[in-house]
């Protein structure tokens, strides 16, 4: 009976020990974000600046003793929907916590019905479109304004120096009817058109008809949505044809790209931002920003990595204040109880029927020396 005792408790001894090897085998496993963004083509500059910003807050976070890795399985998509969604399939099989940072509108469209049927969060997408703002989804957060804060802007400062006539290049897809529509009720609710549009396809820098059907028309203004590559070959081409007005761009083009792309021929082109400058070191976010790519060789500071900085800062807040262990719900939860907070003097507020975080827009001009004022 003694003996049969012992055994019991020796037995009883090792599954404890066994059980808290196991919980404590579970707490060190990380938490596996999912994004699918081009880290090739003509807008890889894009995907591989967000994601190093992003994981330049990770790595800071993860290195801090105590705390659930957070990491992030990055898939190539070359900025195509159908890959993007294919992607988006095979994160979502492999059972990821979160989808995180994906690169694009057509690309988020395609992934974005999967992530709803599957209520996989889709936090921070680098895009502003209202088509994946509208209708509301429980599971999907935006941390940047919105396309149409974007275009508004632009138009009110052209519109506020005299420039009316005002044309519009986009890319011939859904980021690019997500922009022209913005720029189009922007003029609208001053009864004015765009007087020359023309498009580029996706991942294409053949912009020679474009700049024809433009450049002809003599707009005071250029507004362009699309990626740096094919805004780049506008800009050339069109001040090559003799166009001598200005050029303004989204968000989404890369400033640091386009800047890289157009060398001196960027002077004076102007950008709107959805993040704060990440050259401004009297805001708070870019020095925390700064410091921490000072500490990482080849960790490159601008917009798009300010942005990866920024969401995943975010998203690791949202963790914090999960209700109970991190699932998917509680996520959600965590996210939703980020009310009028301040992330180095950048604000985000969510609520349970609110999920978009900010509306901040300003503007921002390259020099030509490879700078960005704002």
């Amino acid at each position: 009976m003694l003996l049969n005792r012992r055994r019991f408790s020796l037995a009883a001894g090792a599954a404890a020990t066994l059980g808290g090897f196991g919980l404590a085998r579970a707490q060190d496993t990380p938490l596996v974000l999912g994004q699918s963004a081009a880290f090739t083509g003509p807008a890889a500059q894009l995907g591989i600046q967000f994601h190093q910003g992003a994981k330049l807050f990770l790595d800071q976070y993860n290195a801090q003793p105590g705390r659930r890795n957070v990491v992030i399985k990055n898939l190539d998509d070359g900025y195509e929907p159908d890959r993007c969604a294919a992607n988006t399939q095979k994160l979502i099989e492999e059972d990821v916590f979160a989808l995180f940072g994906y690169i694009g509108t057509p690309t988020s469209l395609a992934a974005l019905p999967l992530a709803v049927k599957d209520k996989v969060p889709f936090v921070a997408p680098f895009t502003g479109a209202m088509s994946l703002r509208e209708p509301f989804q429980k599971n999907v957060f935006h941390l940047r304004a919105s396309y149409n804060d974007e275009t508004a802007l632009m138009v009110k400062q052209l519109t506020h120096l005299g420039l009316k006539k005002i044309a519009v290049f986009y890319q011939n897809d859904a980021y690019g009817k997500a922009g022209l529509d913005g720029v189009t009720l922007a003029l609208g609710e001053q009864q004015l058109k765009p007087v020359a549009l023309a498009t580029v396809e996706r991942n294409s820098a053949d912009v020679a008809q474009a700049v024809k059907a433009i450049v002809a028309a003599r707009p005071d203004a250029v507004v362009q949505v699309g990626a740096y590559k094919a805004c780049a070959a506008f800009i050339r081409e069109a001040r090559k044809a003799g166009y001598g007005g200005t050029f303004f761009n989204m968000s989404f083009v890369g400033t640091q790209a386009l800047a890289d792309e157009l060398g001196k021929d960027g002077a004076g082109v102007m950008i709107t931002q959805v993040v704060p400058s990440p050259y401004n070191q009297a805001n708070a976010l870019a020095r925390e920003f700064a410091e921490a790519a000072r500490k990482v060789n080849g960790a490159s500071v601008n917009f798009s990595s300010l942005e990866g900085y920024l969401a995943a800062k975010v998203l690791v807040e949202g963790l914090r204040k999960a209700p109970g262990k991190p699932t998917r719900e509680s996520l959600i939860a965590g996210l939703e109880s980020i009310d009028r907070q301040q992330f180095g003097g950048f604000e985000v507020s969510f609520s349970a029927r609110n999920h978009v975080g900010s509306k901040f827009v300003e503007l921002s001009m390259l020099t030509g020396d490879g700078r960005v004022r704002t």
